[in-house]
């Protein structure tokens, strides 16, 4: 982890405010929604349109949407050696103020790996945390996708734009986690739900354009690299868009 980590005094509660939550608690919602840039919804309703239409199917045959688009956009931060500026489901430990990313040892805009080795060996290091780690008391938070400013650095609150909470039809809130969201991107301003009804999925794109890609804008860029390195084919003339 890159940076000064600014840490609690000893025996602070962590910032969530998750399933620990008095009951009754009222959450405010700012009157003006939040809204995504146009080429970061284009990229974000894309995957989710697709998802919508081609879930990954689990082993007991439930349809994964979430799955569908957090693989899609991990993929595609493989593909840009984790340089996209659209970070899918990045642990933040919610005991350090402001909350930090679990990043990669070598490579700080990478999200950690193997986090059960993490919270059974690593945790226990460290005082200032909670010990030893408990699932479910709200130390930690995975938003959806966390869209940063400048993609060559990591996803700590300076560099981060908005984060984003996708919702699929049937999804709701947990208990706590529209206020941690907020807290990890460090203002209402900056967090914004995506909603399937937010993104037309009936609209086609126009035929695959013939430019190359590196006169093209970064969204264009983006989608092309998604259809063609993600779903392994070249991008087709009907992409579901908004």
């Amino acid at each position: 982890m890159t940076g000064p980590s600014n840490t609690p005094p000893s025996g602070t509660p962590p910032l969530a405010t998750g399933p620990t939550s008095p009951e009754g608690t009222t959450t405010v919602v700012p009157l003006n929604k939040p809204k995504l840039d146009y080429s970061d919804k284009k990229v974000l309703c894309s995957a989710m349109c697709q998802c919508q239409a081609q879930p990954n199917i689990g082993a007991d045959g439930r349809r994964l949407k979430q799955e569908c688009v957090s693989g899609r956009l991990k993929s595609l931060d493989v593909a840009l050696k984790h340089t996209s500026p659209y970070k899918a489901e990045y642990t933040y430990d919610m005991t350090k103020r402001p909350p930090e990313p679990f990043l990669d040892k070598e490579i700080p805009t990478k999200g950690r790996d193997f986090w059960p080795g993490w919270t059974n060996t690593l945790w226990p290091k460290d005082p200032t945390r909670p010990q030893p780690y408990k699932p479910g008391r709200g130390y930690t938070r995975r938003p959806d996708v966390v869209i940063v400013k400048d993609p060559s650095k990591p996803p700590t609150q300076d560099n981060i734009k908005q984060v984003v909470e996708m919702k699929f039809p049937d999804d709701t809130y947990r208990p706590g986690q529209r206020q941690d969201y907020v807290t990890i991107a460090g203002g209402e301003s900056k967090m914004v739900p995506l909603e399937l009804s937010d993104c037309d999925c009936t609209q086609k794109e126009p035929e695959p354009s013939k430019v190359p890609v590196e006169q093209l804008g970064t969204a264009a860029a983006i989608l092309g690299i998604i259809y063609t390195l993600v779903t392994k084919r070249p991008p087709p003339a009907g992409v579901p868009a908004y």
